[in-house]
């Protein structure tokens, strides 16, 4: 049967059973085929019933000599005992009176399942609900005989029939068409494809069982890598089609450039921010597009090296934007940039949702006219209506939480502009190979000098009195703290989460002495801003937020955070809100406060906090406890959607899938373009769901 071939034709399945399936993403006798197997369970090994002892779980073959069906407490029980001429067994199910049909009494069966003793109190063994099959001399052994695999229901097919469909296509599966060049194959080590599709659903002897079960039998092997190695070939292709288009301008790092720099920058940069700009400023300088991540951890200094990068554009006579995933973020970007910008003539704007009517027509006028030199905004900035004088470089912040896709539409404000791409969360080199795997990436691994390491302490709730005496020393020093909590007011839903307003009021009144200000993302931008400028002032001792803090906010002279419910905040969150203190030269300290019991996981991520500062062990810690979809926080994160691997599991293959796909790529081989023709833009984006995505 053609793979290409409607699931409907497959015998067991037929036009509406189709149409469920096509509910589940599933329409053609290939996409059934790459629904693989959960687990597989060795059923090879048939037992003599006079040697079955409770908890083996086995495979018997024996005659049906009774069979019965009864009633108890509103509950069907069919019934049968098999005899082996070494013992008898019996064997129950619930709830199915269609099996006197087929277990009926003289017919010889395979059993598969726990042996356990008779709960109805005989003598004899028995298995409950067991897997079974009526031998047929004419037909081979499907659910029993064999290592068999184990399918999770899909759509209307159960797992039985699944496993009976797919060893009936196991020979088709076998005349798959090949995908990979032969010497990609070669390299990668892996059989053919159509091989390796009918293994993974009837295994050879060869096949061992450890090796299925851990995806990593030749079959699986192939299939993991064939899967990785398209993805990354589309991702080949991208970086190779925009390093082949020429943009409008390149950027020369010229004295103006430099003059205007050395007005900026009220200290020296750390040798990584140095590596990073001489990277930035290659790529500006380069006649194709710049596509650049800037990974760095909470306070290696990623929006300075992005301002920087900005000047040098803007000495070239072009324009700026900085694109931020949320209103808070762009406001806080906006405030860094124009404080960061004081001394100079350039002109910054924001543009958000909240920008709206007479103001936003006449903030839209100065941006296309060129009187606005750097545009800061959300999304906003990639809507109709927003139109640049002359885009040359935009700025992506937290870029995890847009899609793949969206990169683009900044771009084609620009004609082709440069993109540079920045995010504080440090990501596992993994995701990095995928949702950012087109672009170039640098590392900013240095903390700026004079930076002490924070200490981090858990302290339950109940040790309230010490925590206030914490607070209260640290101002008695002449230092300032933030006070963080999960919600703005008190939930009704949430009854034990403690909200940043009313607790601020009880602040107040434990530390009488203290000046406490209260910051929340429902107060009015011009709030925030009066709130934010009097405690970088030092005209508030202590900040009572919510999250709003956790990115951007840079007072060198606050150096304790209290985390309250830090139970309730996930890993990343956890270390952006520490990465607030020891951005100065004093020690700083974190106290993570829990309330009530801890999960298992809420312990683990607690733990980790307190032990480590690398936003890299964090992060591949965090990917391990929460997975990749969960990881960014959104499907819109550009990860793609694998059939067979597995970003966690199958993290090793990844390298070296990537290394053959760009390697394929550059040599302009034959195969690329059969590659291509495969991975069209539209069909690659559609095959790992990208176009969802945004």
């Amino acid at each position: 049967m053609d793979l290409a071939s409607s699931v409907q034709f497959v015998k067991g399945i037929g036009p509406r059973k189709a149409e469920e399936l096509a509910a589940c993403g599933i329409r053609t006798v290939e996409d059934l085929l790459f629904h693989l197997p959960m687990r597989y369970e060795d059923r090879t090994q048939l037992v003599r019933i006079a040697d079955l002892r409770p908890g083996m779980k086995v495979a018997v073959t024996g005659t049906i000599t009774v069979a019965g069906l009864r009633r108890a407490r509103r509950v069907s029980i069919y019934e049968v005992r098999i005899d082996d001429e070494t013992g008898r067994l019996k064997a129950l199910w619930f709830n199915q009176p269609f099996l006197k049909e087929s277990l009926a009494r003289g017919a010889r069966v395979t059993l598969f399942g726990e042996v356990a003793p008779d709960s109805y109190g005989g003598r004899q063994l028995m298995m409950s609900s067991p897997q079974h099959e009526v031998l047929d001399e004419e037909a081979a052994a499907v659910h029993t005989g064999r290592v068999v695999p184990v399918y999770e229901k899909l759509g209307p097919l159960t797992g039985k029939m699944l496993r009976r469909i797919l060893t009936g296509l196991a020979p088709a599966a076998a005349a798959a068409p090949e995908t990979l060049p032969e010497d990609v194959r070669a390299a990668l080590g892996v059989i053919g494809r159509g091989e390796a599709l009918r293994r993974v659903h009837v295994p050879d002897e060869a096949d061992a069982l450890d090796a299925l079960n851990a995806f990593r039998s030749p079959g699986h092997f192939r299939l993991i890598l064939e899967e990785l190695f398209l993805f990354q070939v589309g991702l080949a292709l991208k970086h190779e089609a925009r390093r082949e288009r020429p943009k409008r301008t390149a950027f020369a790092v010229n004295e103006s450039a430099r003059e205007a720099v050395k007005r900026i920058l009220p200290f020296r940069l750390t040798e990584a921010q140095k590596r990073v700009l001489r990277e930035i400023a290659a790529d500006l300088q380069c006649p194709h597009p710049m596509n650049r991540l800037v990974q760095g951890d909470v306070g290696s200094g990623k929006t300075v090296v992005a301002l920087l990068a900005m000047v040098v554009v803007l000495e070239n006579g072009a324009q700026a934007a900085f694109m931020a995933p949320t209103e808070i973020l762009a406001e806080q970007h906006f405030l860094t940039l124009r404080r960061l910008l004081a001394r100079c003539a350039y002109q910054v704007e924001i543009f958000t949702s909240a920008t709206k009517g007479a103001e936003r027509a006449r903030a839209a006028e100065r941006l296309a006219s060129g009187e606005t030199h750097i545009a800061v905004g959300t999304h906003a900035l990639i809507q109709e209506g927003v139109k640049f004088h002359r885009l040359g470089l935009a700025v992506v912040d937290e870029q995890h939480r847009f899609g793949v896709l969206q990169r683009d539409e900044l771009r084609r404000k620009g004609l082709d502009v440069d993109v540079l791409v920045m995010t504080a969360t440090p990501i596992p080199r993994t995701l990095a190979l995928t949702a950012y795997g087109d672009l170039d990436v640098s590392l900013l691994d240095e903390r700026p000098p004079g930076r002490t390491p924070i200490v981090t302490r858990h302290r339950p709730a109940s040790d309230r009195r010490a925590i206030v005496e914490t607070v209260r020393d640290a101002v008695a020093n002449r230092r300032q703290a933030y006070i963080v909590y999960p919600l703005v007011e008190e939930s009704e839903k949430l009854e034990d989460v403690r909200a940043a307003t009313s607790m601020a009021a009880e602040w107040a009144q434990a530390l009488p002495e203290v000046r406490i200000g209260l910051l929340h993302g429902r107060m009015k931008s011009a709030e925030k801003d009066a709130v934010m400028a009097a405690f970088h002032r030092g005209e508030i001792d202590v900040l009572v937020s919510t999250t709003v803090v956790e990115v951007g906010v840079d007072v060198p002279n606050a150096t304790l955070m209290v985390i309250e419910h830090a139970e309730r905040f996930g890993l990343s969150q956890l270390h952006q809100l520490r990465g607030r203190v020891g951005r100065g030269a004093a020690a700083s300290s974190c106290l993570l406060v829990t309330h009530g019991h801890l999960s298992a996981e809420a312990r683990a991520r607690i733990d980790t906090i307190v032990r480590t500062e690398d936003g890299f062990a964090i992060a591949e810690k965090d990917l391990e406890l929460r997975g990749p979809g969960d990881f960014f926080g959104t499907r819109q994160s550009g990860l793609p959607l694998l059939r067979v691997a597995d970003l966690m599991r199958d993290r090793d293959l990844l390298e070296d899938a990537r290394r053959e796909a760009f390697a394929l790529v550059r040599r302009g081989a034959e195969g690329t373009a059969s590659l291509r023709g495969l991975l069209g833009e539209e069909g690659w984006e559609r095959r790992f769901g990208l176009a969802r995505v945004g």
